[in-house]
């Protein structure tokens, strides 16, 4: 059970309400719920959901890489409802089962990208300049700030998502149950 009341979704401001309906579509938005409690303060939950949105939609980085990283996050935050929520089907059940960096299931670009979230959520004090410039090898410069962003979002949405119990426990047991076997 939140700790926080969500707003009702028939309550949200129509422009959050309008923002939440395109999130599910685009399989942005896996729950209402985070996103109902943030309606306490309307127009900083319409920018947060504005600036996933613009990564999600128009991204530099492709679908698979943001979902490694986005699954690789929430495995370190235990947000719940992130580890079960699938935004993309480019990732496998297997994938997730050994989201270790240096796994050879993924190309140099992903265990890049793996290791540096892994360092972000969970050593930052560990990224250094060899780090970065690790990335540079596989990324453009636009795309470290992107997978910068990206990482610190759902680092904070995760934990704040945690912190909150910002999600239906039984729709997730649920959810885990129903999830097709990829």
């Amino acid at each position: 059970m939140p700790l926080i009341a969500p707003l009702p979704l028939e309550e949200l401001p129509p422009d959050l309400g309008a923002a939440v309906e395109s999130g599910r579509t685009t399989r942005m938005l896996s729950s209402t719920i985070p996103v109902q409690i943030w309606a306490h303060r309307p127009n900083v939950a319409l920018a947060w959901l504005k600036t996933i949105e613009e990564m999600h939609l128009r991204g530099l980085l492709e679908p698979r890489l943001r979902e490694l990283v986005r699954l690789k996050i929430a495995s370190i935050t235990a947000c719940r409802a992130c580890q079960v929520a699938r935004k993309s089907d480019a990732v496998s059940e297997k994938d997730v089962a050994c989201l270790g960096w240096d796994d050879p299931r993924y190309s140099e670009r992903e265990q890049a990208a793996l290791r540096y979230a892994e360092l972000f959520a969970g050593d930052y004090l560990a990224i250094d300049e060899e780090v970065f410039a690790h990335l540079g090898r596989f990324f453009t410069t636009a795309e470290i700030v992107e997978l910068n962003m990206f990482a610190a979002l759902m680092l904070a949405g995760g934990r704040m998502t945690f912190v909150q119990r910002g999600y239906d426990e039984d729709a997730e047991a649920e959810d885990a149950i129903t999830a097709p076997a990829r």
